[in-house]
């Protein structure tokens, strides 16, 4: 499944999750302090991960991808005070 971010500079980012295990994670429409958000992102993609392992016995390089990239705009912000990150949605059958 896929989901879109805002980051505090207003881009938008639209990201992805082998699992819907990313829903466990965030809400729609809610926005997640700078630290937050990548300890949720950080947390849910490698249990997304670990759920591709557990099923084809490899870890999903895609997820492992994304939350590098994640983990790179949150550095870019790392100095910006009051940060937030807004997960706008989930691009995914059961939206």
């Amino acid at each position: 499944m896929t989901f879109t971010i805002r980051w505090p500079d207003g881009a938008v980012e639209r990201c992805y999750s082998p699992s819907l295990v990313i829903r466990d994670h965030f809400a729609a429409g809610a926005d997640y302090a700078l630290a937050d958000f990548r300890a949720r992102a950080r947390t849910a993609l490698i249990e997304a991960s670990d759920r591709v392992q557990a099923r084809y016995g490899f870890p999903c390089s895609r997820a492992m991808g994304q939350l590098d990239r994640i983990e790179a705009g949150c550095a870019r912000f790392a100095t910006t005070a009051g940060a937030r990150v807004r997960v706008e949605r989930f691009d995914d059958p059961a939206e």
